[in-house]
């Protein structure tokens, strides 16, 4: 048993509370990591708001980090003890008949089918004051160390720097492959991306790197815009700053409307307004932010029947067991940035602090 820090959540709307942990040894197919860093990440404020109506409390929260391979149970055979790793709050199994298609990225042990607030055998690795603790998404990387399936840790290269590539685990993962793989944004394309946080940021640099020749960021916040502007949009707008709704001001700017967009917020209005903003033929709009359970969006039909398609991007469309290490590399190779995302950077006693800072969109 490993005693060590973790940020236990004890109710819904309750602040972080950072305790001492025991951490379980493995059993079959787990792999212990000592987690180095983790991001903070919207969905992270969901599960502590109560969005998620599957998880359990109390629960480690933190999906976006990276590590060190502490002790493998047995038959794990893809890490040994002292790789570095991300934990994937998308596993890939390799098995199941989505990990088999080669069109999906998607993987029939997500916490979408069914929950991962425990280990798949039913139990948790993790106790505190003697009471059992929820895993989240099974990585739970708010804990200094964790215990993850095998199917939901990659193997990355042991010159990446884990403070910095621990936003690969989901944020910039999410964004740069919803324009890369999702949408596949096209050369010489317009494109608009509503919300410019870590994920909307991550969306320009991939519609950038694609070759589209005008990349739109609409965000609320000014302060954001200017980093928008220094990782490739062209044009940067406050939806504040017009009497008209969003959608028609971006239709007369590029004619007949984008030929992406892209929603990274996760209102069911914004949503609504980036499907009607892409263009009525083959316009694409990518829905990447998070609504809560059970939230419901009306549209007009005739928005799809003119042929704009309407799309989902679960972790970038990344097969991620395959694909984070190769993000990783290119990383190193300084293909893109993703350094520019990191704002603030804090020990894990101030986590709640980090949350207060992401709520106050800074």
């Amino acid at each position: 048993v490993i005693r060590c820090r973790a940020a236990v959540a004890w109710a819904v709307g309750k602040p972080l509370s950072v305790e001492e942990v025991e951490v379980a040894p493995l059993k079959a197919g787990e792999v212990r990591v000592k987690i180095v860093a983790t991001g903070i990440c919207r969905t992270d404020d969901h599960l502590l708001e109560g969005s998620f109506p599957n998880m359990g409390f109390p629960v480690i929260p933190g999906h976006e980090g990276a590590g060190i391979v502490e002790s493998i149970g047995e038959g794990v055979t893809s890490v040994k003890p002292g790789d570095k790793v991300i934990p994937l709050c998308l596993p890939q199994c390799g098995e199941c008949s989505f990990c088999l298609n080669p069109e999906s990225n998607y993987c029939l042990k997500c916490h979408l089918s069914e929950s991962q607030s425990l280990l798949p055998d039913k139990t948790s690795r993790f106790t505190c004051r003697g009471k059992q603790v929820h895993h989240f998404l099974w990585v739970s990387t708010f804990a200094e160390y964790t215990v993850i399936p095998e199917c939901a840790v990659a193997k990355i290269d042991a010159a990446a720097p884990l403070d910095k590539v621990c936003l690969l685990g989901c944020g910039f993962s999410t964004g740069y492959g919803a324009a890369i793989n999702t949408a596949q944004v096209k050369p010489g394309s317009t494109c608009a991306v509503f919300g410019v946080g870590g994920v909307g940021l991550s969306a320009v640099m991939g519609c950038k790197v694609a070759g589209a020749s005008r990349i739109i960021a609409i965000d609320i916040n000014k302060d954001k815009l200017a980093k928008a502007k220094e990782l490739g949009a062209t044009d940067c707008i406050n939806p504040r700053d017009f009497k008209k709704p969003i959608q028609e001001v971006l239709t007369e700017m590029t004619g007949h409307g984008v030929d992406y967009s892209f929603e990274a917020i996760g209102h069911a209005e914004t949503m609504a307004a980036a499907l009607a903003s892409c263009n009525m033929n083959t316009g694409v709009c990518v829905m990447i932010g998070e609504l809560a359970a059970g939230s419901l969006i009306s549209i007009d039909p005739m928005l799809l029947l003119t042929g704009r398609t309407w799309k989902g991007s679960v972790l970038g469309g990344w097969k991620t067991r395959d694909c984070i290490p190769k993000l990783v590399s290119s990383y190193l190779e300084k293909k893109f940035n993703s350094d520019l995302l990191i704002t603030h950077t804090l020990p894990i006693a101030k986590v709640n602090e980090g949350f207060e800072l992401l709520r106050a969109g800074k």
